[in-house]
């Protein structure tokens, strides 16, 4: 097993779209959205486009046919598959929702691989009606973080998951949003950081790369992503299986100089009674 855990931004990153836009424009309701998105901060826009698709008749089966032609990268899934085979465990922390992301991961076969989704809450009420709810309820208190919407602080949920791990295994965060920078920013020297290139999250590490203490590997597409992830993977087992036989040489050679300074040892002399 890899000492490795994986965790992914999901819209941009895992699928090659923003989920919420995507619903919205589909079903054509991208005008109304526009007009509503300076009156409210967009978690609570999502909810009330929710509102405005039931109300039109958009049912929760039409939600879910859209999220299932999200794109995505064909080398996506194969690098999921390739990893998870390598002995790493995933998660999510996306400021997506959980039916959003649940109804994609089910449709292309990847929900088992993931231990952990960190997401905006939602429910499909009594009425068939989708309920998006904030991560962090902004209502009731700050989270304190301005680098992050009032909805989720990604930065806390990575210090809860590193808390969490006790120092064991190492991280790799894959990510492109703006959203994505205060958890890099959280990241150990013995990490990594995969922001996808000339996306908002690349542009805020470039201006002053030191503050990141985890090593930076970029990536631009699916098929990149694939390449760097696995890199990084097989090279961190390369690093643990050289760090596995120092050891067991260094038990060794102990266990063998016991054995000669035993042999060297004189006969002990009978003590007259």
């Amino acid at each position: 097993m890899a000492g490795i855990v994986v965790i992914f931004d999901f819209d941009k990153t895992i699928i090659d779209c923003d989920s919420d836009n995507w619903v919205v424009d589909e079903l054509g309701f991208t005008d109304l959205f526009n007009q509503l998105l300076p009156t409210m901060p967009w978690n609570s826009l999502m909810d009330r486009m929710m509102k405005e698709l039931h109300a039109q008749g958009k049912t929760i089966d039409d939600i879910a046919e859209v999220l299932k032609r999200a794109p995505i990268h064909p080398r996506i899934v194969p690098a999921i598959k390739s990893a998870h085979a390598l002995g790493c465990e995933f998660r999510i922390v996306s400021d997506a929702n959980m039916f959003f992301i649940e109804t994609i991961l089910e449709h292309l076969g990847l929900r088992e691989y993931f231990s952990e989704i960190n997401t905006n809450p939602s429910f499909v009420d009594e009425k068939g009606r989708l309920r998006i709810f904030p991560y962090h309820d902004f209502t009731k208190s700050s989270h304190g973080c301005n680098l992050c919407p009032p909805n989720m602080c990604k930065g806390t949920i990575i210090e809860r998951i590193q808390a969490s791990l006790e120092g064991m295994k190492k991280i790799i965060y894959l990510g492109d949003g703006s959203g994505d920078y205060c958890p890099s920013l959280r990241l150990g020297e013995a990490d990594y950081m995969m922001p996808r290139k000339n996306f908002p999250v690349w542009d805020l590490i470039c201006r002053n790369p030191m503050l990141i203490k985890a090593e930076i590997h970029e990536w631009t597409d699916g098929e990149e992503l694939e390449q760097v992830l696995l890199q990084i993977i097989n090279m961190v087992i390369v690093e643990e299986n050289n760090d596995s036989s120092a050891q067991l040489i260094s038990v060794d050679c102990k266990l063998q100089t016991i054995s000669a300074s035993s042999h060297a040892l004189p006969q002990a002399l009978p003590v007259p009674q």
